[in-house]
């Protein structure tokens, strides 16, 4: 959606007009860095950078001083509290200094995955016509702002041009023409990987013998006679449980404890449960939470899907797990490739740049990954 712009872009609180840098290594003059021999200009970087900061609305920190930041966190600033250290303007300043870095290597990663997209997309011989950019934009456009308005506005308060928003939806369709081209096919799965996937994995396709039961469970065994006493004497079950029972969860539904599985309850009350005949009050039962009386008053039996039953969902399962994996993969050596034809400018090197520093994190996908 359209609307998703502006989080999108709004990369920090942050704006730098920072000065023309001179060229060096293999990065034009007036670029900030290179992907495959196509600039990502400067003029592109400090408009992204002017759309940032005006989505966020702060105030700008221009390097390498950063006055104007500095002035107007130390404006923010709430009073010290007794005997506590005012903030340093050298502090400030490592603040602004930070917001800048971070906005600036957010921009450019969104810049060079542009650049990456596109060259992508040309290797793979996928296009995105100018007819389905609008209509996608369109849909968006409409979806997002009823009113022509709203539009304007949103245009006016985030820096953006029209311009911007269709290349974003541009890019978007190119994005997923080429998931879609990488995933196409790959979720064909054959009978007999199915067959193998379902006898390795057999178990998880049926469900075990399950038992419905009321039960009373007091603190003491005398209680826990008193209680079956008055059972056997025909009074009612939620009765009895609303008089004894110190389990607040069966008690409120008047004793009752559904669907219980082998093996879900301590061992001294599941042995008695699966041991105990349908009907017959059984108990009291010790266990480490206190004495029960129950009885099992449904039983309903395990079953198991066929190999033909369970086939359409280890399709589906095996199916998408396979896209997963091909995606996966294929983002792996995407980003690779791309890095190594990415150059950057001094200053303007983020992980995404093949001279630039390592990743501290696994990085989001690209769009293309998306």
């Amino acid at each position: 959606m359209i609307k998703r712009f502006p989080a999108l872009l709004a990369l920090s609180a942050m704006l730098v007009s920072a000065a023309i840098v001179a060229g060096c290594g293999g990065v034009p003059g007036n670029a900030v860095a290179e992907v495959d021999g196509t600039p990502v200009t400067r003029q592109d970087f400090d408009h992204w950078m002017n759309v940032a900061a005006k989505s966020g609305g702060a105030t700008v920190p221009k390097p390498p001083d950063f006055a104007a930041c500095v002035a107007a966190a130390r404006k923010a600033q709430a009073k010290p509290a007794t005997g506590k250290p005012k903030v340093t303007d050298a502090q400030l300043k490592t603040q602004c200094k930070q917001q800048y870095n971070q906005l600036r290597d957010q921009v450019i990663n969104l810049l060079v995955s542009f650049e990456w997209i596109e060259g992508e997309a040309k290797a793979q011989g996928v296009t995105a016509t100018d007819a389905e950019v609008k209509k996608a934009f369109d849909a968006q456009r409409k979806q997002s702002f009823p009113k022509d308005a709203d539009y304007q506005k949103f245009l006016e308060n985030s820096g953006q041009t029209e311009a911007d928003i269709l290349k974003r939806v541009r890019l978007d369709t190119l994005s997923n023409k080429i998931r879609d081209k990488v995933v196409k096919g790959k979720d064909k799965v054959t009978d007999a990987q199915a067959a193998a996937y379902y006898n390795k994995n057999k178990a998880t396709f049926g469900r075990p013998e399950t038992r419905d039961l009321r039960v009373v469970l007091t603190n003491t065994k005398a209680k826990a006679n008193q209680a079956k006493g008055e059972l056997q004497s025909g009074s009612p079950w939620a009765t009895v449980a609303k008089k004894y029972s110190i389990d607040d969860a069966s008690k409120s539904q008047g004793g009752k404890l559904p669907g219980v599985a082998q093996g879900q309850q301590e061992k001294a009350f599941d042995d008695a449960i699966f041991s105990a005949k349908k009907g017959a009050l059984t108990g009291p039962v010790t266990t480490q939470f206190g004495w029960y009386v129950f009885d099992v008053n449904k039983v309903t039996p395990a079953s198991q899907q066929t190999l033909a039953q369970a086939t359409p969902t280890i399709k589906q399962t095996l199916g998408t797990q396979n896209q997963q994996k091909a995606l996966s993969s294929f983002v792996t050596d995407f980003r690779k490739r791309w890095k190594d034809k990415t150059d950057c400018r001094d200053g303007f090197q983020t992980s995404d740049c093949k001279n630039g520093p390592a990743a501290t994190a696994t990085p989001t996908p690209t769009a293309a990954g998306q």
